[in-house]
């Protein structure tokens, strides 16, 4: 197969990020490569269509069933990538999240687990990543990724039974995990900041990056209690009333990324912080935790429209310096950056359409989604080097046939321009094949209208690719 798209379009990109792919078999390898191709050209397509015959179709199916193909094999070459791309910034934030996908659609799918509320009966399992990105907001790879299943007998566990459970026997444990092989990959020199959502307000986060040294902001989900030097002796203060007391030491426009359930904003907040120390929990088998340091910054949005049902309200905790409104506004810069995941989860299951997969196994799903996540990672590096960097050559990001294909279909001529369009140009030209109307009022295109534009540029690829070889049918240049 990878023979008979040496000349494809996208052929260059996965031969790049799949090199040095190792499944314990050159067969495999080059069916790695090959079915990547495939995919990375028809993203929203299940594998038997994405696929050029049957015969292709049966042989991705085997691939996914292979008991040498697993998850971390196939992301092995790109997170060697993506960490020659984060050694070229001097901070790259690693931004983690857990997403779940949902297969109760597919009832003969095996291996599955209960997700959502019991009442729901929903059926799939839990994907915990971690995603590089630039301070800029560019992504730069998947750094880290683990799928999990809950156990269909698996008891509830009331709030003080969970706090006898340790760490290690919690769901939550993944964060930490996630955190320790981000740290083993980040590469000397750059520091790399891990950026979390309240799911991970966790102490042992804390007592990590404490212990490692290493940068971490969350956005806190409890009221803490405090240790407090001048009033040890009395009962502790807690971490929310103290942040309050402070007065506001400036105002920031921070815009608010949309999704299901809210429309993309921008809102007017508040900016306080203070020092705090964490007074550590008590934990079961006299494990004793230290008492960590971190600063406080309370965002809040002070006077929210009024058709705004949850108003902006962010305390972020960090260990990274804060002595300055400017310091401030940089980590609160970071944690805007944190929608950068949630953006990658919608690629992946409303464009990837990662859910539709029937593979029978979860097994044979959790290989596919390690490759289709790449794919998912390209398309939205592609949305946002037009953010980040747009008036870099289109060839940073486009092949010379796919740019080629875009400009006659887009300007409807056979003569090619005398230099290369930029970035912004082609993935504007690009989001108009996906419905993108480009008004004054749009802004820059999303993710959606790429993803579609992305699909219909790869037809008219392919096809310039074969009329290109015939040089009678090619008109003046």
């Amino acid at each position: 197969m990878t023979e008979n798209l040496s000349a494809s379009s996208e052929y260059q990109w996965c031969v790049d990020e799949f090199s040095g792919v190792e499944l314990q078999d050159a067969r495999l390898n080059v069916r790695c490569t090959g079915l990547a191709v495939q995919l990375a050209m028809q993203p929203s397509l299940p594998i038997h269509q994405a696929c050029e015959d049957w015969a292709d179709a049966k042989a991705a199916y085997r691939f996914f069933d292979n008991d040498e193909v697993t998850p971390q094999r196939i992301q092995a070459p790109h997170q060697q990538r993506t960490v020659e791309r984060m050694a070229a910034h001097p901070r790259v934030l690693a931004i983690q999240d857990t997403t779940f996908l949902n297969y109760t659609q597919h009832p003969k799918t095996e291996g599955l687990g209960p997700i959502g509320k019991k009442s729901q009966k929903q059926r799939g399992f839990g994907l915990h990543s971690t995603l590089a990105v630039s301070p800029a907001g560019l992504p730069l790879g998947v750094l880290t990724q683990a799928a999990f299943t809950r156990p269909d007998d698996e008891p509830s566990h009331r709030p003080e039974e969970c706090r006898l459970l340790p760490i290690e026997d919690k769901e939550s444990y993944r964060w930490l995990q996630a955190f320790e092989q981000t740290l083993a990959l980040a590469p000397k020199g750059v520091e790399v900041i891990t950026v979390c959502d309240r799911e991970a307000d966790i102490y042992e986060m804390f007592a990590l990056a404490r212990r490692r040294k290493a940068s971490l902001l969350v956005r806190a989900s409890r009221n803490r209690a405090l240790l407090d030097d001048e009033q040890r002796k009395n009962e502790a203060h807690k971490l929310w009333p103290k942040v309050e007391a402070q007065p506001v030491v400036g105002y920031l426009t921070v815009r608010i990324t949309g999704n299901d359930t809210r429309p993309e904003r921008e809102a007017t907040v508040s900016v306080r912080f203070v020092v705090v120390t964490l007074r550590p929990p008590w934990r079961p088998n006299g494990l004793k935790l230290p008492a960590v340091r971190l600063n406080a910054i309370l965002v809040r949005e002070e006077h929210p429209p009024t058709d705004i049902e949850e108003p902006i309200e962010w305390l972020l905790l960090t260990n990274t310096p804060v002595r300055t409104f400017e310091q401030a506004q940089e980590v609160i810069g970071w944690y805007c950056c944190r929608w950068q995941i949630e953006v990658w989860h919608k690629i992946l299951k409303s464009g990837c359409r990662v859910e539709d997969c029937r593979l029978q196994t979860a097994d044979r799903l959790h290989s596919f989604i390690a490759l289709m996540s790449i794919i998912a990672w390209r398309l939205h590096w592609l949305t946002y080097l037009n953010r980040c960097q747009p008036e870099l050559p289109c060839t940073a990001a486009l092949t010379i046939v796919e740019w080629e294909a875009l400009y006659m279909r887009i300007h409807k001529t056979k003569r090619l321009p005398g230099e290369v369009p930029t970035v912004r140009e082609a993935v504007r030209w690009i989001a108009r094949l996906g419905g993108f109307l480009g008004r004054k009022s749009d802004g820059e295109p999303g993710v959606t209208v790429i993803w579609r534009g992305w699909q219909r540029l790869q037809d008219l690829a392919a096809t310039w690719e074969i009329v290109k070889e015939q040089p009678q049918l090619v008109g003046n240049r």
